[in-house]
């Protein structure tokens, strides 16, 4: 998705694959700036959407290929657990860093939407897209958004927010950090597994001095249900003149999202603006009694690719997963995806950490206090001699 310049940059799409940028999106600029080694690019789902272009091989979930690697930033995520990078760029719409993260047993954040710049970035959906980095390590994480994070006269939409020293802040760890639980969100139709795993999580940061403060989220039906028109009317707006010219080299997923958009009313998307900010402003009141939220990345065990492909066939399921995700795309709150747990099959489960708008330098002082008193991000998968893919 990101521009790098003289090299093929397809977004995962048939309709760019010819493409080759002039330029470096800003993300790639500063990493290069601040002397990253660019070693590749990585596959993904069709304009970062849910589902792969039919003449695209998926990626292959390292842990057992049989299982999910995650929609959209799916690549970026099989590499970095593969251990074939230090970390990689990825972008979130719904869901896109946290998913993968969490399927591959990596860290990923969300950054807050405006704190690293989307220039050179291809648009899915403007104002739902957010760019992240994802590694083996919170830690990395924070080295990596060091890099990236800052306003961007190329992205006027970029923050001018102060960028703070993320790496000076995290021995900092959580002492005296509020850290909210919303036990009847964080359990309702939540698998065992994924429970225990929160729970587990929440007793190690209590012991590393964190309080612990019941809380009572926002219902989040409606937004979840907004969302998917939100994004579809962008999606069709971003693809807007390359479908109306190429309509034959989509695939039939993002296609069906870019003309649901198209057929969405002027009022009805207002209305969604309108509940929109509602939102966003009871989740903004939410953080002034807590500075952290945990919460599930998906309220289920980790997929697998046969489960996965029957998604579009169950609504419930697919509200359902996006159920702890999409609602901070749509508020644009940071979140951070750590390692948390496995199942008795080997998968790696995630959890997320959630802040207030650009405060994730408490997210990753969270999540590295988290990881030096657990091991769940040092478990890597076994990959044998010639099978890696």
């Amino acid at each position: 998705m990101c521009w790098v310049a003289g090299a093929p940059t397809a977004a995962g799409t048939a309709v760019h694959r010819h493409f080759v940028p002039m330029q470096d999106a800003t993300v790639v600029q500063r990493l290069k700036a601040a002397g990253a080694v660019l070693i590749g690019k990585t596959q993904l789902t069709e304009g970062a959407y849910s589902d792969y272009h039919p003449t695209v091989a998926p990626p292959r979930n390292p842990w057992n290929g049989d299982y999910w690697a995650g929609i959209s930033s799916s690549g970026s995520a099989v590499a970095t657990a593969a251990g074939l990078c230090y970390g990689a760029i990825a972008s979130d719409t719904g869901g896109s860093i946290r998913w993968p993260s969490a399927a591959n047993g990596v860290t990923g954040l969300k950054p807050t939407w405006g704190r690293v710049s989307r220039h050179g970035v291809f648009e899915l959906a403007a104002s739902l897209d957010h760019i992240g980095p994802m590694a083996r390590s919170a830690r990395d994480v924070a080295a990596m958004l060091a890099a990236i994070a800052g306003p961007d006269p190329l992205d006027p939409t970029a923050a001018w927010a102060p960028v703070p020293d993320y790496l000076d802040a995290l021995p900092m760890g959580v002492a005296g950090l509020r850290l909210g639980v919303d036990a009847r969100w964080n359990s309702g139709g939540v698998d065992p597994g994924t429970q225990a795993a929160l729970e587990a999580a929440t007793a190690v940061f209590a012991a590393l001095g964190a309080h612990i403060v019941p809380v009572q989220f926002p219902d989040v039906t409606q937004v979840v249900a907004d969302w998917v028109a939100n994004c579809a009317v962008e999606a069709a707006v971003a693809h807007q003149s390359a479908y109306a010219a190429q309509r034959a080299a989509y695939g039939p997923i993002l296609a069906a999202v870019i003309e649901a958009g198209q057929a969405v009313t002027g009022t009805g998307y207002q209305q969604i603006l309108l509940r929109r900010a509602v939102f966003r402003g009871r989740v903004d009141a939410l953080f002034q009694s807590v500075d952290l939220l945990l919460t599930p990345v998906q309220p289920f065990a980790p997929l697998t690719v046969a489960a996965v492909a029957t998604l579009g066939e169950q609504a419930g399921l697919i509200a359902a997963l996006q159920r702890y995700t999409c609602p901070f795309d749509m508020s644009g709150h940071p979140a951070l995806t750590l390692p948390a747990g496995c199942t008795a099959a080997g998968m790696p489960i995630g959890m997320q950490l959630v802040a207030g708008a650009f405060q994730e330098a408490a997210l990753l002082r969270a999540g590295v206090a988290y990881q030096a008193a657990t091991d769940w991000h040092r478990r890597h998968p076994a990959l044998p001699h010639g099978t890696a893919q």
